[in-house]
């Protein structure tokens, strides 16, 4: 069994993408980047994408199970369609593998839970790429965030087929639902949502309202059928709004001053 994050300074990481459709083609630029880790396989079912693949120079497989023989593989990132998450997850954490895992885990709570579980009895490290959390202007916030008392957030986009085997709030609500749980130091007292289908047998545009216990309110609104693509959110507290652009990766902050309507600071 691999020991969590075991390294040698001598030798990286042996990481395989298991998946390599858009999103894992642009992981793959962050793992050449990192002397720590190394590229050591791809699985890939799609002979057509196989053929990009391989143009990497590294083993291409069509089942996860064929992974094994890599020698000292330690972690995979699976980046494959939303229903073949659990399944993939489970084996990999059986074989001792590390997983970083694409949003969403898994399509239900009991299946998540499973997972956590099987990664803690196999010492796995176990994660999801909720990569918004660090989004320049997410992480320009943290230092000034005080007592967060009402957020805003709206994430919309153009209709793309691409997941589409998931609800709006799988695909697009979630990345804003994590980033608000970690910016809010509270429970959750009460979820009120409301959604429609529009282009699809599934959910399309929601909107959230989320409570929490010490008195913050989220309002949370998502689509994958608008005629523009926006991802802002506005987190109020006391003395201080700040106005998020994940797209543009920027901060705005207004504070409270003397004067109405002061010159906002610009963050980054």
């Amino acid at each position: 069994m691999t020991a969590p994050f075991a390294s040698n300074a001598s030798q990286p990481m042996r990481l395989a993408i298991v998946g390599f459709g858009a999103a894992a083609q642009a992981f793959v630029p962050a793992i050449q980047a990192n002397p720590a880790f190394e590229l050591a396989a791809i699985v890939e079912s799609k002979p057509e994408v196989q053929v990009t693949a391989k143009t990497l120079g590294v083993p291409v497989f069509s089942q996860l199970h064929e992974l094994q023989q890599v020698p000292n593989l330690v972690g995979v990132y699976i980046a494959t369609p939303t229903p073949c998450h659990e399944a993939q997850t489970i084996d990999s954490l059986r074989l001792g593998w590390h997983v970083l895992v694409e949003k969403p885990m898994t399509t239900t709570l009991e299946q998540a839970d499973a997972l956590i579980r099987l990664a803690k009895e196999n010492q796995c490290v176990l994660a999801v790429g909720h990569l918004e959390r660090f989004n320049p202007a997410a992480l320009a916030l943290e230092p000034l965030l005080s007592n967060p008392r009402f957020i805003d957030s709206s994430r919309l986009a153009p209709f793309k087929p691409r997941a589409t085997d998931v609800s709006v709030l799988l695909d697009l609500m979630i990345h804003d639902v994590d980033l608000i749980l970690s910016l809010v130091d509270s429970e959750l007292e009460s979820v009120e949502c409301s959604g429609a289908r529009v282009l699809t047998s599934d959910i399309d545009i929601a909107n959230a309202r989320i409570r929490f216990a010490n008195g913050c309110v989220a309002n949370v609104t998502a689509s994958r059928v608008s005629a523009k693509s926006e991802r802002k959110m506005r987190v109020f507290q006391s003395q201080a709004c700040h106005s998020l652009d994940f797209q543009a990766r920027t901060l705005t902050t207004y504070r409270g001053a003397t004067t109405p309507m002061a010159d906002p600071e610009q963050a980054i």
